[in-house]
């Protein structure tokens, strides 16, 4: 089937190179710093894994991401503006960053150029991972063959549905980087508790606290469960990653322990229903290198 219009998200989606590739969509990267002075392309000037690493080695440093600027969205989209193919343009929740912004200057300058240019932009109100299975609907509605507006009216219907269920190593990162709001006000800073946080409509809430690693991931698969409890109960419905930072071993058995604990309240579930992903510096630089949790939203065709 061809390709009617084209899907662009940031790269806050946190899709593997492979699968960008094999779903035939362009991310337009984050920038990341260690030093506040040089800023490297995420993914092809500064690897994930290689950032994952200085910041497990440098403890006590604490990196910095900005947002693609216009210019980087504008060279993007022009090709696509010029031949007639429209486009889809997802971002990263407004309330986290401004890179929608720089996508809709980008999308203006362009129309001065080419008034009959369709480029939709669109914010998620969602991040990372779960807007990586955000994009991956899109692809899904436009590999169906569902027409270019049909997919976007859909597209804003199923991104209120979206949820993040995670916990950090730490609450340093949070700390630092400001993102802490409601949360401190459960958890504070007392030593040994970790946060358990929501991430709703572009926003985090606090939705618990525990002491250790394991009683925070439990309460994150609690708060799925109740999730697909509250919405009815059809995991079939829902679209549902696991995303993780530094440890992929960690996420792995997280994993096989979501599974099985799925599978005894009675869902059917494979191994393929719920990839891992590995959580990009975007949000990272937020929550540390030991961030873990679940991505969940509704699918664009039930």
């Amino acid at each position: 089937m061809s390709e009617t219009f084209h899907i662009i998200s940031d790269g806050s989606c946190d899709l593997p190179e492979a699968l960008v590739k094999e779903k035939n969509l362009t991310v337009v990267p984050f920038y990341v710093s260690f030093d506040d002075e040089h800023y490297l392309k995420e993914g092809t000037e500064m690897g994930v894994r290689d950032f994952y690493q200085q910041m497990v080695d440098r403890k006590g440093v604490y990196p910095k991401s900005s947002m693609p600027s216009a210019q980087d969205y504008e060279e993007v989209f022009r090709p696509y503006a010029r031949d007639g193919v429209p486009v889809i343009c997802i971002c990263i929740t407004t309330k986290f960053s401004g890179s929608m912004q720089s996508a809709l200057n980008a999308r203006a300058m362009l129309l001065e150029e080419y008034p009959e240019a369709r480029i939709a932009v669109i914010d998620s109100c969602i991040n990372t991972v779960l807007q990586g299975l955000y994009v991956l609907e899109a692809c899904a509605l436009r590999d169906s063959g569902m027409g270019y507006e049909a997919v976007i009216d859909r597209l804003e219907e199923i991104k209120s549905t979206g949820r993040i269920f995670f916990t950090v190593g730490d609450m340093e990162y949070l700390k630092h980087g400001g993102r802490i709001g409601k949360v401190a006000a459960v958890a504070g800073s007392i030593l040994g508790i970790r946060p358990v946080i929501t991430l709703k409509e572009g926003e985090i809430f606090p939705s618990g606290i525990g002491r250790g690693r394991k009683r925070t991931t439990e309460k994150a698969i609690e708060l799925l469960l109740n999730y697909l409890s509250e919405n009815g109960g059809k995991i079939g419905n829902y679209s549902i990653a696991i995303g993780f930072g530094y440890d992929y071993d960690e996420a792995a058995e997280f994993k096989k322990h979501t599974l099985e604990t799925l599978r005894d309240k009675g869902y059917a579930v494979q191994d393929k229903d719920i990839p891992l992903y590995q959580i990009g510096a975007t949000i990272s630089v937020h929550t540390g290198p030991y961030p873990l949790g679940f991505g969940i939203v509704e699918k664009g065709i039930l």
